[in-house]
């Protein structure tokens, strides 16, 4: 008995039609009756009753049919498992993550990622919320890091909270403290001070644009249009203050002053982004598990 008989087998017993059980499987009709032909010569007994126009099972095709289901329903099972296998053995992730995330949370998730499964590429790239979340829909990525709310709510994806963040106002040891000089310091005491700014459609210019504009003021720009780095490096330069997120004012090492937002202050949610209709390759579901379990 051979597997690719009970394929064809399980085929004419759901069409009850040879030509269209053939068309199912890719096989020429002729074929494929030799194939149950021969399978009946191996269990000694017809599987079909074979009348013009009428082809209905036997006793004994009724009582291989399930059996027959169930071989391939396992051997489709096992290929699966074995795929799933392989495919943490090597393959590629493609995360998308803000620039802000690459330098706080991202690091150490990816280092243990790596020396868990070493021969899986990861493949990251770096964007504001919309731009990945542009990509994701596209399939250019298999999962995001974004900020919520998202600018652009799609519901073509499937998000999950991962951390609630504090964002901070870092500055220049060498320039006086923000806040006039207080432990905390509240948006409001932000008007008149110069900031060190982001580029359009990075997720913390809009943030901490929106909350000086509900303060009843426009922000000062000394500088604007940077990434996180050059952010942080003119901040080291004393051209001015910049909000950006606890995480990354802690890693970010000596040279700058970190000043907590008075309460309420300011927050992000970050989420774990897919897209609904398409499921994750494994080694992207694995990736994800350890970003919830961090």
């Amino acid at each position: 008995m051979q597997f690719q008989q009970l394929q064809y087998f399980v085929a004419v017993a759901e069409t009850r039609h040879f030509t269209r059980a053939a068309e199912l499987v890719h096989v020429a009709q002729p074929s494929l009756s030799q194939q149950i032909k021969a399978l009946e010569r191996e269990l000694g007994a017809d599987l079909f009753q074979r009348a013009r126009g009428n082809i209905t099972l036997t006793d004994a095709g009724e009582a291989l049919l399930p059996l027959a289901r169930r071989i391939l329903a396992d051997a489709d099972t096992a290929r699966h498992e074995v795929q799933e296998l392989v495919q943490l053995r090597s393959g590629r992730v493609r995360l998308g993550a803000t620039p802000s995330l690459c330098t706080g949370l991202l690091p150490d998730v990816l280092r243990a990622f790596h020396d868990r499964y070493p021969g899986i590429r990861l493949l990251i790239e770096e964007g504001g919320s919309h731009d990945l979340v542009r990509e994701l829909a596209r399939g250019a990525l298999d999962l995001a890091l974004v900020v919520l709310p998202l600018p652009t709510p799609s519901p073509a994806l499937t998000t999950v909270d991962l951390l609630r963040e504090d964002l901070v106002v870092v500055s220049s040891p060498d320039a006086s403290r923000p806040g006039h000089g207080q432990r905390t310091v509240r948006v409001a005491d932000l008007e008149g001070e110069r900031l060190v700014m982001f580029r359009h459609g990075y997720d913390l210019r809009e943030l901490t644009v929106a909350a000086c504009r509900a303060e009843g003021f426009e922000p000062d720009f000394a500088v604007e249009g940077g990434e996180m780095d050059a952010v942080l490096g003119f901040v080291r330069a004393g051209l001015g203050v910049a909000v950006v997120p606890r995480m990354v004012a802690a890693r970010s090492g000596r040279g700058l002053r970190v000043t907590p937002l008075a309460r309420p202050g300011l927050h992000r949610t970050i989420a774990l982004a897919h897209r609904s209709d398409v499921a994750p390759p494994r080694a992207a579901r694995e990736l994800q598990r350890m970003l919830l379990e961090r």
